[in-house]
């Protein structure tokens, strides 16, 4: 092979883990190469070194085979080296142009960029509007300017980190057809993602990690998903699967709720109605931004209403915050990880606290008992496989699908009597996310109401007992998931009343 980047004993350290140990591998041109792990694996640490945000305690890297050694991003980028990364930075009171112009050295007069932007982005499929206001775009377009600003750069590595995580099916079709382009043009593209159907689909080679270390290689176009996810866990893959039972009463419901959105290009609630019952998954699709926080705040109480808009076991708790909610039952996982769902900087014990200690008898006398606290968070720990050094740690070392298995781990260990969910899987690897399902699935089963908002369709079909979409802010009437098909999901998610069979 012809490679372009070669990566030679990669070696990482920190205090008590060693993200990456003796990692090889290499990247040809033209080549769309993924790599695969379970979450905590290493695989951010190590593009993180390729891309100089990390400088590595042992091993070298050449590219285009000179030594490669950069000490941070902007020579990483003067190598030809950009990425996309998971998360978007990008400054949504700004237009399109202008947010570009910030991830450059030396931009261009703002007219001349502009006209750039849109040349480039008509010629790779991807159209711009560069005047537009980002705030108003969708997860979809947002995720064009990332890459358009990559573009810009004329890379020859492109690294992309879980790309389609918040895209529809129609703009992943899109998004892969510009990463054929840019493969036929000779770039080189480093593929992160935990959709292995997708890996399958587009990539050329593949290396999987699996605690720091490199444990295969394979064509992944040769494998099956199933295979691809047992390379990376090394044990067989479980399947989640439903147990039999009743469905109960109404446990939580909404009358007719209209919220406008406190968020500044957040979308507003218009007249939602829904009821959840005792034993039901209520699966709730969307495209990003179609108002899945909003609804999870209403839900949760962080906003309140008029007492009569929510009701708990048919009594009215429109007006009850979410403390309060939290000692009746109702418990919330948000989407967002850091900052929402679990403060960064404290310690997983702590954030146990945070959360549990309502429910969980973790406070007398004003006082919190730390002793229960840490024994709740390191039960989560090892009941959710939470790879971290101990309970100890800060929320923010561990790796992005580490805790989301802890905050969802958090709130399914306290017993709901509802729990509402906003992406219970987002970032999760294949055995992580079946063990969440699992967990969803038995807790309903055991007669909780559960409510899960999710953009992964796949997701929501192997779960839901009912399924409804969300679209700028309104809830189409709840379908039995059963036997519904793409084409009426994707007119649901589209705002089209789908009529029964």
């Amino acid at each position: 092979m012809n490679a372009l980047l070669k990566v030679e004993g990669l070696r990482k350290a920190y205090p008590g883990v060693v993200a990456n140990d003796d990692v090889s591998f290499q990247v040809g041109r033209g080549e769309v190469h993924a790599l695969l792990g379970e979450n905590g694996a290493g695989k951010s640490t190590l593009v993180k070194m390729v891309y100089g945000l990390v400088r590595p305690d042992a091993g070298q890297m050449t590219l285009g085979g000179e030594a490669y050694a950069p000490g941070n991003p902007n020579e990483a980028r003067q190598s030809g080296i950009a990425m996309v990364f998971q998360h978007f930075s990008l400054f949504e009171a700004l237009s399109v142009a202008e947010n570009v112009a910030l991830g450059m050295e030396n931009p261009p007069p703002m007219r001349a960029l502009a006209a750039r932007i849109s040349e480039v982005s008509q010629a790779y499929g991807l159209p711009l509007d560069p005047a537009r206001r980002v705030g108003d775009l969708s997860a979809g377009e947002r995720q064009r300017v990332e890459i358009i600003r990559c573009l810009l750069q004329d890379p020859k590595l492109l690294i992309m980190d879980e790309p389609t995580s918040v895209l529809t099916p129609q703009e992943v079709s899109v998004l892969f057809e510009t990463l054929r382009k840019l493969k036929a043009e000779g770039t080189s593209i480093l593929y992160i993602s935990h959709k292995l159907e997708e890996i399958r689909a587009l990539c050329d080679g593949a290396t999987i990690l699996r605690l720091g270390k490199v444990v295969a290689s394979c064509d992944p176009r040769e494998k099956s998903a199933r295979d691809l996810a047992e390379m990376m866990v090394g044990t067989e893959l479980a399947t989640p699967a439903p147990r039999d039972h009743e469905l109960g009463d109404v446990a939580l419901a909404l009358d007719a709720v209209t919220v406008a959105s406190g968020a500044a290009f957040g979308a507003s609630l218009r007249d939602v109605s829904l009821e959840v019952r005792r034993g039901e998954v209520l699966g709730i699709g969307g495209v990003a931004g179609n108002g899945q926080d909003e609804l999870l705040a209403v839900m949760s109480g962080e906003v309140t209403l008029a007492a009569d808009r929510v009701h708990l076991h048919g009594k009215p708790i429109g007006t009850v915050g979410p403390n309060a909610r939290r000692a009746l039952g109702v418990l919330a996982a948000p989407e967002e990880r850091l900052g929402h769902a679990a403060a960064p900087d404290m310690s997983l014990v702590e954030n146990a606290a945070l959360s549990a200690w309502v429910r969980m008898g973790m406070v007398r006398r004003g006082f919190i008992n730390w002793g229960k606290a840490r024994k709740y968070a390191e039960h989560v720990i090892a009941e959710f496989d939470v790879r971290t050094p101990g309970a100890g740690s800060a929320a923010r070392s561990l790796s992005g699908g580490n805790l989301q298995k802890f905050v969802i781990g958090r709130e399914i260990l306290q017993k709901p009597d509802v729990l509402v969910v906003n992406q219970p899987t987002w970032g999760v690897d294949a055995s992580a996310a079946a063990s969440i399902r699992q967990a969803l699935l038995d807790l309903a089963a055991d007669g909780a109401a559960v409510v899960v908002i999710s953009q992964d369709l796949d997701e929501l079909m192997e779960i839901s007992t009912r399924f409804a979409a969300l679209n700028e802010g309104r809830l189409s009437e709840p379908r039995a998931a059963a036997g519904l098909t793409i084409d009426e999901i994707g007119l649901m998610l589209g705002g089209a009343e789908v009529a029964h069979a």
